[in-house]
């Protein structure tokens, strides 16, 4: 029994579908979150500016006693693998719980990933999923226009800027036939209903966070790690009535508390 909470960092409201999935796998954890929503979008940020962002976000959740980390950011797991896998605790990114859900798509028809610019630049994703699906067509968009719709409270199937932005950048996965999506950006899964509608019910979207919350689950349970009361706590680096009622709206329900202003930090 550890009752020590489980930490999760995004740049800002993508990592809540990391929150939603633990919530269905492990409901009596405690849960220590940081959105860092005053430094949002990383998908733009040079790479070295990237790795020193993720060791920042790394150690603040870490500070907060979390047991085990999962970095809910597409763009960080792509850019900093090695940082992830050298902390001084267990830490969990997306890119490689993805990949190996993805592997196990069958058929023969090409398989996307949407990122962020920096994770699609990267090529961390193309890579992984041509070493896993070898001969398999992997077909890769950026999709810059994504993150700041989320973060700015577009959503909704119907909300037309979303659907015009999904219809822009999905096209090609598309038109190439596509049998499966791979959502390499957590915040991409809160769009997830307006990509399904525009992709067609037979193709599949697999999400990076939901993959990594199910490795992260099988981790505690291995290790005898699991524990807790169910409690949350929230953290931004931006505006905390923004995220709070935001962070409300994709959860499904309010938060037991408003969030916490932590103040950007330097980069």
């Amino acid at each position: 029994m550890d009752n020590r909470p489980i930490g999760i960092f995004d740049s800002g409201l993508g990592g809540l579908t990391a929150v939603k999935a633990l919530r269905e796998l492990l409901p009596e954890e405690d849960i220590v979150y940081f959105a860092d929503s005053g430094r949002v979008p990383y998908g733009a940020r040079p790479v070295e500016q990237l790795r020193r962002m993720a060791v920042q976000d790394m150690d603040f959740v870490a500070n907060h006693g979390a047991k085990a980390i999962i970095a809910a950011c597409g763009t960080v797991s792509s850019n900093a693998p090695d940082l992830l896998a050298g902390y001084r605790l267990p830490v969990f990114g997306v890119l490689r719980p993805g990949v190996e859900a993805m592997s196990r798509v069958p058929g023969s028809a090409p398989l996307g990933v949407i990122a962020t610019a920096a994770s699609i630049r990267s090529g961390a994703f193309q890579r992984s999923l041509e070493e896993r699906c070898p001969g398999r067509e992997i077909i890769s968009a950026a999709c810059p226009d994504f993150v700041p719709l989320i973060e700015s409270g577009h959503s909704g199937a119907e909300d037309e800027a979303v659907c015009e932005a999904v219809a822009r950048y999905m096209r090609p996965l598309k038109e190439r036939g596509c049998a499966a999506v791979l959502l390499g950006c957590t915040h991409f899964g809160i769009i997830g209903e307006a990509i399904s509608a525009y992709m067609g019910a037979r193709v599949r979207l697999i999400s990076a966070s939901a993959c990594a919350a199910e490795k992260l689950r099988d981790y505690l349970a291995a290790s005898g790690l699991t524990g807790g009361h169910g409690r949350e706590k929230y953290y931004t680096s931006g505006s905390a009535g923004d995220f709070s009622r935001l962070a409300a709206t994709f959860l499904g329900r309010e938060l037991e508390a408003a969030a916490e202003e932590t103040g950007v930090m330097e980069c």
